[in-house]
This record gives structure tokens, sequence and C-alpha cells, in this order.
């Protein structure tokens, strides 16, 4: 089983945070920015999920020679395993704000908000098990991925980013 964690880049659903902010900040309008900003989230570069399917394919987890492990679901005899593909090093909210103001060269206009029920102030993917396993630890950070991204964003939508 792999778990992502906000997944973020080149072709990504137009329902997430960075295809919102962006077409929000291009077009002058604030963003909803959520628990006043205080948030962080394991924002992860399509690349880097990519590398960890591509690594965890034909792999099949390696089972425990000890019966005693038998009974712990991490370790027992069964042929899976679960490897969460995210950064490993959540992000602030107003950093992934700030990076993408810098790639667009356009300040952002906050539409500061409070928590929304149900949500989480962070979120950390455990990406241990990817690293001792598969020997894989995502590399993009926020600021190289969004730079992508909103090169990326430009050309396909045919945005012109000016003076």
């Amino acid at each position: 089983g792999l778990r992502f964690f906000p997944v973020y880049g080149p072709g990504g659903r137009p329902d997430m945070a960075a295809f919102i902010f962006i077409r929000k900040i291009l077009a002058g309008e604030p963003i909803p920015v959520f628990n006043n900003g205080d948030m962080s989230r394991d924002f992860t570069y399509i690349d880097d999920i990519v590398e960890g399917v591509v690594r965890a394919i034909d792999r099949p987890p390696l089972l425990d020679s000890d019966p005693e492990n038998n009974n712990d679901p991490a370790v027992r005899p069964t042929p899976y395993q679960i490897y969460n593909i995210g950064n490993g090093h959540p992000v602030p909210l107003m950093r992934y704000i700030q990076a993408l103001e810098k790639a667009l060269g356009k300040k952002a206009q906050l539409e500061l908000l409070p928590m929304q029920p149900g949500d989480v102030r962070a979120t950390e993917a455990d990406v241990s098990r990817l690293v001792s396993d598969l020997g894989y630890r995502p590399q993009i950070d926020v600021e190289t991925g969004i730079t992508r991204f909103v090169e990326w964003y430009c050309d396909y939508y045919g945005v012109q980013l000016g003076d």
C-alpha cells in the first residue's frame, strides 16, 4: 500500500491548493488561509511520488523469519507492506504561499480564516520504511517544486508572468 501525502506538480488535480492559490493570486483574488495560516503540510512534489512508486514496484515485502512476529501486522508473513510517500519534512503553509508568491512574482492577498472542522494543524510522513526498504528519500524541496510547478502551469495555461 502506498500512502501519498499532499501531492503537487504538473498534471495535478485543479482542486488542490497549488492550483487554487495560483489562479487566485494571478486574478488578484484573496486565497483562503485556514487556521490563520498556522498549519503545516508534508507537501510532496510529483517527481518524488513517482520515484517512490517506481521503487515499490516488483519489490515484495521482506518477511520476518521469527514466528513470534507473525502477529505483528508490520512483519507477519503476508505479501504486503505500507509505505508513506511524502517529503518527510512538513512545510508551514505560509512558506508554501511565499514560494508561490516568489515564483509568480506577485503578492498573495490572504483571507485569514479559522480552522475548518475536521482539519488537522499538521501532517508529516514517516518515510523511514521508504528509506530502509527501498533506499529512497524524497529530494525536492518546496521552493524547487513550486518553481517547477509554476513554470509548467504558465506554459500549460498560456500564462505570461510580467512586470
